[in-house]
């Protein structure tokens, strides 16, 4: 079957693989340069270096696409010491990766244009057109303790997500690796292997393959969501952060269910790859706030990626994610991911446990 996006596909798979690269180098790094922005989340010269990575690659092949990404080079243009700390990853990651170069469309040419092309993700989103969006590292806490992150990529068309990409340079290349809050804690970077890379087309399923630091390995295999026979024996994973989702509430929910394992703890969309293949069931964020809302950077690709395994993905109150109205998910509230076959149940006792009204 040939694929409808087989380009954006490709072009994704290497530019996220070639951003975790860049970031697993700072990651080895005990000065990660290291910003706190206006919402005081954490930024390192990880997250403007893989953004800048990505973005060049997206419009040296696809120039009219819109770009949404969570970074901006404010703070660069009057901090030259970052600046050219993140400058000097850029090129020798360029430098260290010929074999893509032709087929991702050039090297940055210098730290000014570096900057522009951060730049470049500051589009609003919206229902309309082609628009990717981006986040560069998506779990900076779970980055800077030595634990999980992902860099996402996913192509909105129309509002609608067609493919998604996500790099988890610390998760085990093993799809059968039981998940543990401690999963990749001690990974090593072996035989030009570093982690797992996710990814899925719409109505063409999900696949995992090892990140690598030259081509894309040929080992992809399909993947697909674990059936649950007994709830009992299911276990599900969530934030580190309180601040991300309800752990309390969670647990209530678990009870509830009969799920006697305790939840697996770990950053970034690491958690939707790590349901997709198996490793892991269910998926909760609960709503911490009535006024916050999800940016789409967060779950885009993972939201595709666990729908083609096999999963369903919704809100508290059962809607589908809606990543056509901006740069926020600001029609839902809350995600819930499971396999298909129980997400109804687990459903029902989240808007039980939390007072919702179906």
């Amino acid at each position: 079957m040939t694929s409808n996006y087989a380009k954006e596909l490709e072009i994704a798979q290497l530019a996220v693989q070639r951003a975790a690269i860049l970031t697993k180098r700072v990651f080895h790094e005990k000065a990660k340069g290291t910003v706190s922005k206006d919402d005081k989340s954490p930024v390192t010269i990880g997250d403007f270096g893989a953004q800048a990575l990505i973005i060049s690659a997206l419009k040296a092949n696809f120039p009219q696409d819109e770009v949404v990404a969570e970074e901006e080079a404010a703070e660069l243009r009057t901090n030259s010491d970052l600046q050219s700390q993140i400058w000097e990853l850029v090129k020798s990651t360029q430098l260290n990766d010929t074999a893509a170069e032709t087929l991702l469309g050039g090297a940055i040419p210098s730290s000014e244009a570096m900057l522009d092309v951060i730049d470049q993700g500051n589009s609003k989103g919206g229902k309309t057109g082609r628009i990717w969006t981006i986040d560069p590292i998506d779990g900076t806490k779970g980055f800077l303790r030595g634990g999980q992150y992902a860099v996402c990529l996913a192509l909105l068309q129309d509002g609608d997500v067609k493919v998604g990409v996500l790099g988890c340079p610390n998760l085990p290349v093993d799809d059968s690796a039981p998940l543990s809050a401690d999963i990749g804690t001690n990974a090593k970077d072996d035989d030009g292997k570093f982690g797992v890379l996710f990814s899925a087309v719409q109505a063409e399923g999900a696949t995992s393959r090892p990140l690598t630091t030259g081509a894309l390995s040929r080992d992809s295999k399909k993947i697909s969501m674990k059936p649950i026979a007994d709830m009992s024996a299911a276990s599900f994973c969530e934030s580190v952060e309180a601040g991300h989702s309800n752990q309390s509430d969670s647990a209530k929910i678990a009870e509830k269910l009969g799920i006697t394992k305790h939840s697996v703890r770990m950053d970034s969309q690491a958690k939707y790859g790590s349901i997709a293949r198996g490793a892991g069931d269910i998926y909760l964020r609960l709503p911490t706030s009535k006024t916050y809302q999800e940016k789409i950077w967060d779950h885009a690709a993972g939201d595709l990626i666990v729908r083609e395994a096999g999963g369903q993905v919704t809100d508290t109150l059962g809607r589908r994610l809606d990543f056509s109205v901006g740069r926020t998910l600001a029609s839902n509230s809350g995600v819930i991911a499971a396999p298909a076959a129980v997400h109804g149940q687990v459903l029902a006792v989240v808007q039980e446990v939390l007072g919702i009204k179906a």
